[in-house]
C-alpha cells in the first residue's frame, strides 16, 4: 500500500481517482484549496492548501509517509488562459515548481502528472499517437507541456519516475448521482447539453459547418471511471519501478456534437434545445486519441466506452445534485 498526495483530490478526475486508489489498496491524501474543487467530492482525507505553499506542502510530507504524488491541481480554461496567462503560468507552472522541489526535497520519487491532449495543438494527423508534435495554441495548453518537460529534466538530473497521462475529453459520472462533472463555470459539452434540457435555455453549438460526416466537431470522450483506474495503473507501474512513461488516455474513437446531443436526447427523454453560432477559432474539427501505447505498457482498456452510458451516468449524478436549489447545497469553504 503507497500513501498518496493527490493536489487537486477533490477536483473531478481527483476524486474519481482517490476513490480508485482506496479500491486499489492505497491511501490517498486529497489536497486541495477548492477554488474550483468541491468539499463534497473529496473521497477520504482532506487537507486544505495551496500547491505554491511550499512551508505548508513541506510540513505535510515531513508528518506523512509519502511514497508518491498524483498531481491534478490547475486552472484548466483554456479560454480563460488567453485572458488571464498569468493566472495560469503561477498555478500551473509555478505549483509545479513548488511541488517537485518538495518531492525532490522528501525522496519522493513516483510522480503521476495530469496533463492534455492539448499540448498537440492542431492535429497534423488522426489518431494522435504520442510521437505527434507538441504544439499547444493555449497557454493553458503550453502550462501541460512546460510541465512535461519539467518532469524530463528531473529525471534525468534527480532519478525521478513519472507518468505524463494526456487525457482527451474526460466525461460521465460514477452512475449513483455522489460523483460526477461540476465546474462553475460549466464549459463541457455533456453537463452543458444535461442543463439546457432541464432549463430549456439553448445551447449553444459552434459551427456546423467543420470537416466532418455530420458538420459538428468530434472529439474522444473517456469515461472518468476509465481514466481514474489508468492513474492507479501508472502509479503501479511506477512503484514497481517501471520506467517513465508519456501516454495517451482516451477511447480511440470519436463522436460528433450532433451524436452527443442525440445521446442526452435518448437519455433524458427531452430534445436538447439548441442555437448555432459561429466556429471557435483554432478549434480542431475533429480530434481523437491512438491509446495503444497505454493498452501495451499498462494493460490500459477502456470500460466504459459506450456514448449512452457515459451520458447516463452524468445525467445521475446532474439530476441528484446540479438540479438542488443553491440554498439547499451543502456549503463549500
Amino acid at each position: 500500500m503507497a500513501t498518496v498526495l493527490v493536489p487537486g483530490g477533490a477536483g473531478y478526475i481527483g476524486s474519481f481517482t482517490c476513490r480508485a486508489l482506496r479500491k486499489a489498496g492505497h491511501e490517498p491524501i486529497a489536497y486541495d484549496d477548492l477554488s474550483t474543487g468541491h468539499r463534497e467530492l473529496a473521497q477520504g482525507e482532506l487537507i486544505v492548501g495551496d500547491i505554491r505553499d511550499a512551508g505548508r506542502l513541506r510540513d505535510l510530507v515531513a508528518k506523512r509517509t509519502i511514497t508518491a504524488v498524483i498531481h491534478f491541481a490547475a486552472n484548466a480554461l483554456a479560454r480563460e488562459s488567453v485572458r488571464e496567462p498569468a493566472k495560469f503560468y503561477d498555478v500551473n507552472v509555478g505549483g509545479m515548481i513548488t511541488l517537485l522541489e518538495v518531492c525532490r526535497e522528501a525522496g519522493i520519487s513516483a510522480f503521476v502528472f495530469s496533463s492534455s491532449c492539448s499540448t498537440y495543438g492542431v492535429p497534423r494527423y488522426l489518431p494522435i499517437d504520442e510521437a505527434h508534435p507538441q504544439a499547444p495554441i493555449s497557454p493553458y495548453g503550453r502550462t501541460k507541456l512546460i510541465g512535461e518537460w519539467m518532469l524530463r529534466d528531473y529525471a534525468v538530473g534527480y532519478g525521478l519516475g513519472y507518468a505524463a497521462l494526456r487525457y482527451f475529453n474526460a466525461a460521465g459520472g460514477d452512475g449513483e448521482g455522489r460523483l460526477g462533472e461540476w465546474h462553475e463555470p460549466e464549459t463541457h459539452l455533456i453537463p452543458l447539453a444535461l442543463e439546457a434540457t432541464r432549463t430549456g435555455r439553448p445551447l449553444t453549438v459552434f459551427g456546423v459547418n467543420h470537416d466532418t460526416p455530420d458538420g459538428t466537431c468530434i472529439r474522444d470522450y473517456i469515461h472518468v471511471e476509465d481514466l481514474a483506474h489508468g492513474h492507479v495503473l501508472a502509479l503501479d507501474h511506477l512503484l514497481r519501478g517501471g520506467e517513465s512513461l508519456e501516454l495517451n488516455f482516451g477511447t480511440g474513437k470519436g463522436h460528433s456534437v450532433r451524436e452527443v446531443l442525440e445521446s442526452v436526447t435518448r437519455v433524458v427523454g427531452r430534445e436538447v434545445p439548441v442555437t448555432i453560432g459561429q466556429a471557435q477559432a483554432g478549434d480542431p474539427p475533429c480530434i481523437f486519441a491512438d491509446a495503444h501505447r497505454a493498452r501495451e505498457l499498462l494493460g490500459f482498456h477502456c470500460q466504459r466506452a459506450d456514448l449512452d452510458d457515459i451520458v447516463a451516468s452524468a445525467w445521475a449524478f446532474h439530476r441528484t445534485i446540479l438540479e438542488r436549489p443553491r440554498a439547499a447545497m451543502p456549503e463549500r469553504r
